[in-house]
């Protein structure tokens, strides 16, 4: 009788590894255990996401994102997760955009909600499923204030810092959220349906461990439901300090980190090396051919100003505009102002580059090549994204997802540079500013 009991019980154990196995059948590790092989930090600071004791451990500053390498599209991902202080806040994205998406810390996508001891009657901290910055989602269940957003049918989250295990599986645009062995949430109609996945960084440290995934067969959709493949950009602004950047000790209390917000008073006291370059935030790496992505927005009070009417051939004419002017600031690229793409407030228009506009010594298709092509401003108090190009003595600037600046020559451009956020004496703030260097 005691050798078919322990028959049986070799039996049951034996069984049970064959349906562990089975379970995991087809399942890659997402993160290796011991470094970030495979991740990509977008506007967080080096040290915001580190490899620890078989953990990817988020210090939760500043706010941003740490994304997959690659793309997937229908998959079952399997993670447990803890905060380490009460009511933290963090986050999956799913089906997400590579970069982040405008005047925002994170990305175009579906998040799964990784929240600690907030509930209120619009979210929860149990699971919630919603759509971000432009994604679309339909929730499983109406939600109450008409949110794209799925609340949990049932509470089973665990308080910090006991750990959770999230299991979402996302297939052709539907995804389905397992809470600690439960489904509880989900949504359909998910758009789009392929993209990286993403952690978030949310204002207190939370850990992530025993993320794998299970990719499942496509479905091949259509490129408008597929997020863009971009890769290669590193972000010049950490969210902490002012690393990256030539730090004048004139710039205290001026140039402020404030999260993944770069805010400026104006009032920048640094002398630089000059008068050119006095007040001005500038690299401390010099760039040559390359790809800069950089937000901006105003913030101080606006004025009625007149300006003279810029000509169609680059000139200043007799006449005066007047308009709501909140200030004047610019990008300096490869070193000098010359080379500045304006940001300002009068009716041609943000992106100009007045250096080369006024130069009559220029051939003429410089010249006017250098007037905006149209007024693609957000008003003022919104977030505007410029998207630079600069390669050789060309330039490309596009503002708010429109070619203002259409590779116009710039003769005499050194062929490299730094570059700088220009001191103009106005209140204004930067975020996601990005750089990708070309070969």
């Amino acid at each position: 009788m005691k050798i078919r009991i322990q028959c049986v019980a070799w039996l049951a154990v034996l069984l049970n590894a064959v349906a562990i196995n089975a379970d995991e059948e087809g399942f890659a590790l997402l993160f290796n255990g011991k470094d970030l092989s495979g991740w990509v930090p977008v506007n967080v600071a080096p040290n915001t996401f580190t490899a620890k004791d078989g953990m990817i451990v988020s210090t939760g500053k500043p706010t941003g994102v740490l994304r997959t390498s690659k793309q997937y599209e229908n998959f079952i991902l399997e993670l447990e997760w803890r905060h380490m202080q009460p009511k933290g806040n963090a986050g999956v994205f799913v089906w997400s955009h590579p970069l982040t998406a405008q005047g925002t810390p994170f990305a175009k996508s579906i998040e799964v909600q990784v929240l600690d001891g907030r509930e209120t009657a619009n979210y929860t901290s149990h699971g919630d499923v919603f759509s971000i910055h432009g994604a679309r989602m339909k929730p499983d269940r109406p939600h109450p204030a008409g949110a794209e957003r799925c609340l949990p049918s049932e509470k089973r989250s665990k308080p910090s810092p006991e750990w959770n295990q999230y299991r979402v599986e996302c297939r052709d645009g539907v995804l389905k959220l397992a809470v600690n062995g439960k489904v509880v949430s989900g949504g359909s109609e998910c758009r789009p349906r392929k993209g990286y996945i993403c952690l978030e960084s949310e204002g207190s440290e939370c850990h992530f461990r025993n993320l794998k995934i299970k990719e499942l067969p496509s479905s091949n959709p259509p490129a408008d439901e597929v997020q863009p493949v971009i890769d290669g950009f590193r972000s010049l602004y950490s969210g902490l300090d002012l690393a990256n950047w030539v730090n004048d000790p004139g710039h205290a209390g001026h140039w402020q980190p404030q999260d993944w917000i770069l805010n400026y008073d104006g009032k920048s006291e640094a002398k630089g090396t000059g008068p050119a370059d006095a007040g001005h935030l500038w690299t401390e790496k010099e760039f040559g051919d390359f790809e800069l992505i950089c937000d901006w927005k105003w913030t101080g009070k606006t004025k009625s100003t007149k300006r003279p009417v810029i000509q169609p051939n680059g000139d200043e004419g007799p006449e005066e505009e007047e308009f709501a002017d909140a200030g004047d600031s610019g990008i300096y690229l490869r070193g000098n102002d010359k080379s500045q793409i304006n940001i300002w407030c009068r009716p041609c228009g943000s992106g100009e580059i007045r250096g080369y506009r006024l130069d009559k010594s220029m051939p003429a298709e410089v010249r006017t090549g250098c007037i905006p092509r149209k007024r693609a401003d957000k008003p003022i108090g919104q977030w505007n994204r410029f998207h630079i190009t600069m390669k050789g003595d060309r330039t490309t600037v596009v503002l708010n997802d429109e070619t203002v600046i259409d590779n116009v020559q710039l003769p005499g451009i050194p062929a490299r540079g730094r570059i700088a956020l220009q001191h103009h004496g106005d209140p204004i703030q930067f975020a996601s500013i990005l750089i990708r260097e070309l070969k």
